[in-house]
This record gives structure tokens, sequence and C-alpha cells, in this order.
């Protein structure tokens, strides 16, 4: 049987999982998988019950996402991912917002208040706990020091990436260092 995926607005908490599932049974469709932003249905949705979906998403408080607005949130965050943890180089080359909006062909602000309503976060928290998951991978490595790590993802200063560090993690990055645990997300759950 086929799948659909749908990505839904405005849906931030276990409540709303719960909400959308009821809505979606009373529907007649079968939910598959369901996450935070995302409803996968094993069926494929025609016109007919994708205006029904819109109108019971409206209802609650939500709004289905076209496919256009999800593809743009996955690239951002591609970018994002490729330019942190994939390149050799100090993300200073350009400065995000312009390397973004460039890649992309948008404006920023557009593409900042998009990537906000739907991710529930901004760019530039995603970009921090992106370079946080970075500098976590290359202290578990153990080959740079905390000061190339620091040049490395673009920190003013190693005082700079140690407090977003212990901001995000809860730990120093010598502390997390010496606890020798991974405590490395997936990027996806980033």
């Amino acid at each position: 049987m086929s799948s659909t995926t749908l990505h839904i607005k405005n849906m931030v908490c276990n409540r709303c999982i719960k909400v959308i599932k009821d809505e979606f049974y009373k529907l007649n469709l079968k939910v598959e998988e369901i996450e935070l932003g995302k409803v996968k249905v094993l069926s494929i949705i025609d016109d007919k019950k994708l205006i029904e979906i819109r109108e019971v998403l409206t209802e609650n408080g939500f709004e289905l996402i076209d496919d256009k607005k999800s593809k743009l949130i996955d690239s951002i965050k591609t970018l994002i991912i490729d330019k942190i943890h994939h390149t050799n180089y100090s993300l200073e080359t350009i400065n995000s917002s312009d390397y973004i909006s460039k890649k992309l062909g948008y404006d920023y602000s557009y593409l900042s208040n998009l990537f906000s309503s739907i991710e529930g976060i901004t760019i530039e928290k995603y970009i921090i706990n992106q370079k946080i998951e970075k500098a976590k991978e290359l202290l578990v490595y153990n080959e740079l020091t905390l000061n190339e790590i620091s040049y490395l993802l673009d920190y003013s200063s190693v005082q700079h990436l140690s407090n977003q560090f212990k901001k995000v993690t809860g730990l120093t990055p010598s502390h997390f260092k010496k606890l020798q645990v991974n405590k490395r997300k997936p990027l996806d759950e980033v």
C-alpha cells in the first residue's frame, strides 16, 4: 500500500499529535507514523480528501504545509548541515543568512519566518545546534584543540564556543571530553 507524508504547521506538542491522530481516524485515514510537524498516512490522498484534511486542520488551529515549503525547509537544513559538517573551511567565508538566501534564491527574512513557523526554532538556533554537534564530534575525535575547533566553527573566541556549548548541552567542552561518552545526536534529531 502506498503512503503519503503531510507536513503540518503549528503541530508543536504531544497534545497536537493526539488531536491530529484522532482527527485523521475520523477521516478514515490510517496513520502509519506521526511526529511533530509530520504525518505519514497509508493511502493516496485525492483532492476531495485533501480539502477535508485542510478543513479539519484549520478547525483545530493547524495548517497543511504545501510540498514546496516543506522542500524549502529541507533545503535550508541541508545547506546548513553541508556547510557545518561536510566542509573543511571556516564558516566565515560568507554570512550564513547571505549564504542561505543566495543558494535558495529567496529573501532571508521570508526563509527565516517560514523556518521558524514550521520548525519552532530560528535558523540561527538550528545553526548553533549543528555547530555544537560538530564540536562534540571534534572533541570525541580528540585531534584538534578547543581553540582550533572554535576557529573552525567560526566562533569569535573559545569562551564564546564554551558558553554556547554549555547552554546547549549543560556541560563545558572540557567536561564533555572528560566523560568520554558519546553523547552525540544523529543530525536529523538536532
